[in-house]
């Protein structure tokens, strides 16, 4: 079962934003410059971990946020920046 889950960071180093970011655009939608929602399974998302967690050092935060079906429907999305015309979301 996939489950969404919203993942931000706080990176200073442009290298290791850049890696964090390329990770993350293979498997979510970017919502903002340093947030990523993604549609994963327990396994994915553990790999994920594992493999920005391998990119980063003491210092850098990383944030993941799993968010139930209900939640989903309470999101309230403002503006237009980055986002796409249209967003499908399937449970």
């Amino acid at each position: 079962m996939k489950r969404f889950v919203v993942v931000a960071y706080d990176i200073e180093d442009n290298k290791r934003r850049s890696q964090v970011a390329k990770l993350l655009e293979a498997v979510g939608l970017r919502v903002n410059k340093s947030v990523f929602e993604c549609f994963l399974s327990d396994t994915k998302l553990e790999k994920l971990k594992v493999s920005i967690t391998r990119r980063t050092v003491r210092g850098d935060v990383i944030l993941y946020y799993r968010l139930c079906a209900s939640c989903l429907e309470k999101i309230d999305r403002r503006g237009s920046g980055g986002l796409p015309k249209e967003v499908v979301v399937v449970i």
